[in-house]
C-alpha cells in the first residue's frame, strides 16, 4: 500500500486550508488524491505462464480434501471461498478428477455464481483415460478446461500424447504434469524433460525444499510454469509456529504466517502460482494477501529456512 508521509500530509493540509483560491483548490485536490492513493490496494502479484506468456494470479485454490462432498454445507463453503477468491482478484483453482465430489461441487457453484470467465480451472486424470476426461468436464460443467495435468507420474516412460491431442482439440489449453511424492521425482524428472508440458505441479513447502534443487531448474529448462501443491507441508508449518508471534523482521513483507509461508515460495520466480487449499473463506482472503506487497528478498528467504525450513 503506497503510505502518505506526514510531512507531506501537513503540507497538502495547509495547502487545501488556504484562502478561497486557486492554490487552495488545488492543494485540497492533490490531498484527495494522495490520500486516496494511500487507501489504494497494492498491486496484484501477477505470473506470466512460461509456454504463453499469459499471466495469471500468484495464489490460487488448492480443493484436495476440502470439497470431497457434494452436499449443502460444502456447497455454500465452495461458494464462500471461490467468491472470495475472485473479489481478491484471484482466479486459478486446482481440482481432480479423484478429490471425491469436488469437481461436481466446483461446477455447480461456479456455473451457479456465473464465474466461469473469472476463473482458470485445472484439474488432474489418474490415467489418459478419455472416459474419464468426460467425466470431470461433465462434472465441472464445462467443455473444456484452462489446464489439464496427469496426476501422481510414476512411470518414467509416461507419454503425454493423449494430453497433447485433447490440447489440439480444444478440451484444454494447457497440459501438465502432478507429483507430492518424493520417491516419484525420478519419474517426474523424466516426463517434465522429454515431454515438456505446460506446467508442473510438485509439493513444496518451506521445510520441504527437495523440489528446488530438482524439479524447478527442469522446469526452466522446459519453460514450464510450476504450481506448488502443500504449501503449508500438510498442515506442518501452521504447528510449528502455534502460539507465536511473527517476527519484527518478516512484517515489512508479511502479515500472518500464511503470508509468510506462501511468500517463501512466490520469492522465487520460477513459482508460477502456489494453491493453498481451504474451505474456509475467512482463510482464503488471508492466503490472497500473499498476492500484494514485497516478497521476501534473498537474505530474508535465508532467514526464513533458518527459522523454520530445517524442522
Amino acid at each position: 500500500m503506497a503510505r502518505l508521509s506526514r510531512r507531506r500530509f501537513n503540507a497538502l493540509a495547509a495547502s487545501a486550508l488556504a484562502a478561497p483560491g486557486t492554490i487552495g483548490t488545488i492543494g485540497a485536490s492533490a490531498l484527495v488524491a494522495d490520500v486516496a492513493l494511500a487507501q489504494a490496494p497494492a498491486p496484484l502479484l501477477m505470473r506470466a505462464i512460461p509456454s504463453s506468456g499469459e499471466r495469471i494470479p500468484a495464489v490460487g485454490l488448492g480443493t484436495a480434501a476440502v470439497f470431497s462432498n457434494d452436499d449443502d454445507a460444502t456447497r455454500r463453503a465452495a461458494a464462500e471461498v471461490v467468491r472470495a477468491l475472485v473479489d481478491a482478484g484471484g482466479r486459478l483453482i486446482d481440482t481432480a478428477s479423484t478429490y471425491g465430489d469436488a469437481e461436481a461441487v466446483l461446477g455447480t457453484v461456479i456455473g451457479a455464481a456465473h464465474l466461469r470467465e473469472a476463473v482458470f480451472i485445472a484439474t488432474k486424470l489418474e490415467s489418459p483415460d478419455e472416459a474419464e476426461l468426460a467425466r470431470s468436464l461433465a462434472r465441472l460443467a464445462t467443455p473444456k478446461v484452462d489446464l489439464l495435468q496427469l496426476h501422481n507420474v510414476r512411470d518414467t516412460g509416461q507419454s503425454l500424447a493423449h494430453f497433447k491431442a485433447w490440447k489440439a482439440a480444444g478440451k484444454c489449453r494447457y497440459i501438465g504434469i502432478t507429483s507430492t511424492y518424493r520417491s516419484d521425482y525420478d519419474a517426474l524428472e523424466a516426463v517434465l524433460r522429454r515431454e515438456k508440458p505446460d506446467f508442473v505441479q510438485v509439493d513444496y513447502s518451506l521445510d520441504n525444499r527437495l523440489a528446488e534443487e530438482r524439479i524447478l531448474p527442469i522446469a526452466a529448462e522446459v519453460k514450464a510454469g510450476v504450481l506448488t501443491a502443500l504449501p503449508f507441508g500438510r498442515g506442518r508449518l501452521f504447528r510449528a509456529v502455534r502460539g507465536q508471534a511473527l517476527p519484527d523482521w518478516a512484517k515489512p513483507f508479511a502479515e500472518t504466517w500464511a503470508q509468510f509461508f506462501l511468500k517463501f515460495l512466490l520469492g522465487d520466480a520460477r513459482i508460477t502460482a502456489v494453491i493453498p487449499g481451504t474451505s474456509n473463506g475467512a482463510h482464503m482472503t488471508d492466503n490472497l494477501g500473499a498476492m500484494r506487497g514485497r516478497l521476501p528478498n534473498a537474505e530474508e528467504r535465508k532467514r526464513m529456512v533458518a527459522l523454520l525450513g530445517n524442522r
